[in-house]
């Protein structure tokens, strides 16, 4: 799929400042399609705004956002921030949950396992559907404070109970050890529920 086929884009979710979660670029081409909300963490709108990119919306971990009938929760990850040698930890990371109709979309950004996925559960109940990270696993000595590997995130999915999950940080960079297909290929070969699902660049699917 090309961007310019994707349908229209009401709300832009940033989970932090790394470059391969807010490429500028990308963003102006969607601040310049109109249309879109963009709500991120603490300390990341500057960035944005300077850029012209907007409207933006900071959150912290516990607040949130209504926008029409969707509400935007901004919940815990684990992970860091930096866009450079001098900017580390200076803005926050995050996952967010966003309940609209009846129903619960988690999008947990970047973060390692955790007990904020049943932290999570408890407070919003079993998602409908969950989006999370597999990738830039390896090694685990370096990697496992701030990355999920793909056997976490199946226990992940179980604990939050969610209806449906799709893997994502996957499949795009090659940013640690792990290929650019193995977190893919890992999943492929655990015991994941049928209802955890890898999708191919460009694909897209219908949850129920």
């Amino acid at each position: 799929m090309r961007r310019e086929d994707l349908p229209p884009i009401d709300i832009v979710l940033l989970s932090h400042d790394h470059y391969d979660h807010l490429d500028l670029p990308t963003l102006r081409w969607l601040a310049g399609r109109g249309g879109a909300t963009f709500i991120v963490p603490i300390g990341v709108a500057r960035l944005l705004r300077s850029e012209k990119i907007g409207p933006a919306h900071e959150l912290d971990w516990g607040e949130a956002k209504q926008l029409d009938s969707t509400t935007v929760h901004c919940v815990p990850a684990l992970h860091f921030a930096g866009r450079g040698i001098t900017g580390r930890n200076k803005t926050l990371w995050c996952g967010y949950v966003v309940q609209s109709r009846g129903r619960t979309v988690y999008f947990a950004g970047d973060t390692a396992f955790g007990e904020h996925f049943s932290q999570i559960r408890e407070r919003f109940g079993p998602p409908c559907l969950s989006l999370l990270p597999i990738g830039a696993y390896a090694p685990r000595w370096f990697m496992s404070p701030i990355h999920m590997g793909p056997d976490e995130a199946v226990r992940a999915h179980q604990i939050l109970g969610s209806r449906a999950s799709i893997a994502i940080h996957h499949g795009s960079f090659q940013l640690a050890d792990d290929g650019i297909d193995t977190a893919k290929e890992q999943l492929r070969a655990s015991a994941r529920p049928d209802s955890f699902l890898i999708l191919e660049n460009g694909q897209s699917v219908d949850i129920a």
